[in-house]
């Protein structure tokens, strides 16, 4: 039976504590700390992935959709409490914390996957949860990060891919854009996605004929960087319509993901 919580400052639910202050504590490393994940079906995926749960916390309905694991702390509270404790209005109910995955080595990644993607300058958690999400569905085998890029495991990016994310393999990069040469040598494709005009049109890129591939993203705005775009093989444009120069990242990242599975 979960513990019932009528403090928000309790300390049993200190992971859940002031969540509206950023994707991390003060005084932590960027890319640290607990994995938050919010929602019934998030937090079902997040129980199907194996990964060491800390805590369980919401409104006694939605923890009770649950079927939560033997040995897991698991507390309640009304939803004003709950509110109180993370500091913002919870709409999804209910919210678990564990330890955040183990990074895999790029190594690994590269020999066990077909197609991956190589996000650059990304900041917006939400992109990076929106590609996320549409990564697994479309058959990306895992995502490459930048050292720029904000934190894939922040409770804003795992909320919007629906817990997804948890289920990808995820590589921080550390030499940039050097690690591009090792993709390479793998015997991937490396297609970097542009809105300039003098870009090949993505569709001439038969996924038969590059069964291996990376795809390249940069933020909106300033997209790839220079040296990036110098390091690949192909720089590839999603045909659109006069007048519209470009897709926002993430509805790009998905069109993408399509054409090249």
């Amino acid at each position: 039976m979960p513990e019932l919580i009528t403090d928000p400052r309790d300390p049993r639910v200190a992971d859940f504590h002031d969540l509206h202050a950023g994707d991390r504590r003060p005084g932590t490393e960027r890319r640290s700390g607990p994995v938050v994940v919010e929602g019934v079906t998030a937090v079902e995926r997040l129980l199907e992935t194996g990964l060491q749960l800390r805590a369980l916390y919401g409104v006694a309905g939605r923890l009770a959709a649950l079927d939560i694991p033997a040995g897991v702390p698991a507390y309640e509270a009304d939803k004003w409490v709950v509110s109180e404790t993370i500091g913002f209005r919870l709409t999804r109910g209910v919210l678990a914390s564990a330890e955040r995955p183990v990074p895999p080595s790029l190594a690994d990644v590269l020999a066990r996957s077909r197609r991956i993607a190589v996000l650059e300058g990304l900041n917006d958690h939400e992109n990076i949860g929106s590609i996320g999400r549409s990564a697994v569905a479309l058959g990306v085998d895992a995502l490459l990060l930048d050292p720029s890029c904000a934190d894939p495991f922040y409770r804003r990016s795992v909320r919007v891919s629906m817990g997804h994310l948890l289920t990808l393999p995820v590589v921080a990069l550390e030499d940039w854009p050097g690690d591009l040469a090792t993709v390479r040598a793998a015997g991937f494709t490396t297609v970097a996605l542009t809105p300039d005009p003098g870009a090949v049109d993505l569709r001439s890129l038969d996924p038969v004929e590059h069964p291996r591939t990376a795809l390249l993203l940069g933020a909106e705005g300033p997209g790839l960087t220079e040296g990036a775009m110098a390091a690949v093989d192909v720089r590839a444009r999603i045909a659109m319509r006069s007048g519209v120069d470009s897709l926002g990242v993430a509805a790009a990242a998905a069109v993408a993901f399509a054409q090249l599975r």
